[in-house]
């Protein structure tokens, strides 16, 4: 506790005045450790049969995700250390450390490749998928472009252009990867935090606009066109494009209303591929059925709604760099967490997206506590400030 705060609560208890306390948002909190909970309970039933492929240890890859889970618990409480006036003032250099980290994936002996997609970098200890780290470094940096402009809504089309052509740069580097999952994120949270911040509709619309040929041009490689094209009717080429699709399916078919029981799930045994990282959310709806669907979802819902409910106080503070960074965390988190889940349900092209907190991903588990962390510190900064605003008045009424 702050000197400026004790001071505050000495002085009401002096004058009679109820005490108020800052803390963190409890049902944030306890949203964010719930989907944890479920990931913790998920990967221990989905990587059994994982390991056994590669030959390891059967918790092996549970005791990677407590590990990583320990390291996103560091970083979301070292973000307790930083003032977010700090990241304002230094946000613009996070657009060059974005370009560096996708830059380092493609240097040979360092940029990891999986599956034909070059996007890691090795650590030694492990693997860090830098776009993980692009997704919250961006949001710093457009937030406080936008912080810098709160008038963007009366403003010429150029600036409202500029963070749409910067998310683009990044969009284009991804496709070199190839990871046009990220990009549409990346993409898709910069424009939500441009229209948020008032950005007139005919710009946003000549945008999206413009937008079009070059997303129907990415979609023109032959991979992505198979994906696009058996969407529809994933069982008609069962054993090839539709494989992954039939078998999210089939996993969410078997587990009805309740589920067959955690541990239980037949799709998982070497069925459906990435059961414990992209398909996770197949898993849980076959063994946890549509009462774990529901419970995700409303965690989900929750944890969202609260980052935005703490953009919405900054923003009634006037601390507008703050309000967007919670705004584009929110968007991130909720967008990716619905794509991923459009997946797994067949509503939409796989991406090779995590579901937040929930998937073995260990980049993505950590780079989603960090920026909670940054939303908690952000939402402390506001009750530490609105307690000090009634001190401030009552020594300027003396």
């Amino acid at each position: 506790m702050t000197a400026s705060v004790r001071t505050s609560r000495r002085q009401a208890r002096r004058s009679g005045e109820p005490i108020r306390q800052w803390q963190f948002d409890q049902t944030l909190v306890l949203a964010a450790l719930g989907l944890i909970a479920v990931g913790i309970i998920m990967v221990a039933s989905t990587s059994v049969a994982v390991a056994e492929k590669y030959a390891v240890g059967e918790w092996h890859f549970l005791s990677r995700h407590l590990m990583f889970i320990s390291f996103g618990l560091v970083l979301a409480a070292g973000c307790h250390l930083i003032k977010s006036e700090w990241l304002e003032r230094y946000g613009h250099w996070c657009l060059l450390a974005s370009l560096v980290l996708l830059a380092l994936v493609f240097i040979p002996g360092l940029g990891h490749k999986v599956n034909g997609a070059t996007r890691w970098i090795n650590l030694g200890l492990f693997r860090f998928q830098a776009v993980e780290a692009v997704k919250l470094l961006m949001i710093v940096f457009v937030a406080g472009y936008l912080a810098r402009r709160p008038t963007l809504g009366r403003t010429g089309f150029m600036e409202t252009f500029k963070p749409i052509l910067i998310g683009g740069l990044i969009a284009a580097i991804l496709l070199q990867q190839p990871d046009m999952g990220s990009a549409v994120v990346i993409m898709a949270i910069i424009g939500g935090m441009v229209w948020l911040a008032g950005a007139a509709w005919r710009y946003l619309a000549l945008l999206g606009l413009s937008a079009l040929p070059l997303l129907t041009f990415a979609a023109l490689e032959p991979y992505r066109l198979r994906r696009i094209a058996i969407l529809g009717d994933p069982f008609s080429d069962p054993f090839n494009a539709g494989f992954q699709l039939v078998q999210a399916q089939i996993a969410i078919g078997r587990g009805q209303i309740s589920g067959v029981g955690i541990g239980e799930s037949v799709q998982k045994l070497f069925y459906l591929p990435e059961a414990h990282t992209d398909f996770i959310f197949a898993i849980l709806a076959e063994e946890l059925g549509l009462i774990g669907i529901v419970l995700v979802l409303s965690l989900f819902a929750v944890l969202v709604v609260r980052i935005f409910r703490i953009g919405l106080k900054a923003q009634r503070a006037e601390r507008h760099f703050a309000s967007f960074t919670c705004y584009g965390i929110g968007l991130w988190i909720g967008l990716q967490a619905l794509i991923s889940m459009g997946v797994n349900l067949s509503l939409l092209p796989t991406k090779g997206l995590t579901l937040p907190l929930v998937s073995a991903g260990g980049s993505s588990l950590m780079m989603t506590m960090l920026a909670l962390g940054l939303v908690l510190k952000i939402g402390l900064e506001l009750d530490q400030a609105q307690l000090a605003r009634p001190r401030k008045r009552r020594e300027w009424a003396a």
